[in-house]
């Protein structure tokens, strides 16, 4: 029998094993790595000729596919991580959802960064300033956040990994009526979804 002194701290323990085996991880094997390749890649190996997987490839694909934070610079030196990935805004001229070349830019790092983390889907909101209608600004930032999606399909990331959503004019980055609150506003912002 056991005393009533031991049994609180049975339990405890019982409580602690049962959550350390509801935490363990699941590992990835390298078939299961294999089997997820993209398309256009081979998921075998080539006989020393490059072709296919690489070990790295291997291993890094299960830090990727959780939503790791991995940092690169892209060809044009620009430093990319998840952070950045959020909080760096596509920014449009005045009545236009036309891309600039500096926003271009951006969206390559971006989509880089995408290829790299393929198990992550993002939001893409398009905002405006305060000045029109309200339904003309909501179609302003639905153009905007397309123009955006558009982009970044062409530059080979999914379809089904980019939504948009337009906010119009309801949430302006910075208050004011003045050019440079204006600027600010109209953009294209980033999340998660």
């Amino acid at each position: 029998m056991i005393s009533k002194r031991r049994l609180p701290v049975m339990i405890f323990c019982l409580m602690v094993a049962a959550a350390l085996i509801g935490c363990q991880r699941k590992v990835v094997t390298t078939e299961d790595t294999l089997s997820q390749a993209p398309a256009g890649q081979s998921s075998t190996s080539g006989a020393g000729d490059g072709a296919g997987w690489r070990e790295e490839d291997i291993t890094g694909s299960a830090a990727r596919d959780a939503g790791s934070a991995e940092e690169f610079t892209t060809d044009d030196g620009v430093l990319m991580n998840r952070e950045r990935f959020v909080n760096e805004d596509i920014f449009f001229e005045f009545d236009s959802s036309t891309l600039s070349a500096k926003a271009e830019s951006i969206l390559r790092a971006k989509a880089e960064w995408m290829r790299r983390n393929p198990s992550l889907a993002i939001v893409i909101e398009g905002h405006c300033d305060n000045r029109g209608t309200t339904e003309y600004n909501l179609a302003l930032g639905e153009r905007r956040a397309e123009s955006v999606k558009g982009f970044l399909i062409d530059l080979g990331i999914a379809e089904t990994r980019i939504r948009t959503i337009s906010y119009g004019e309801e949430r302006p980055l910075v208050p004011g009526d003045n050019e440079e609150a204006w600027a600010k506003n109209r953009r294209a912002h980033f999340e998660f979804d």
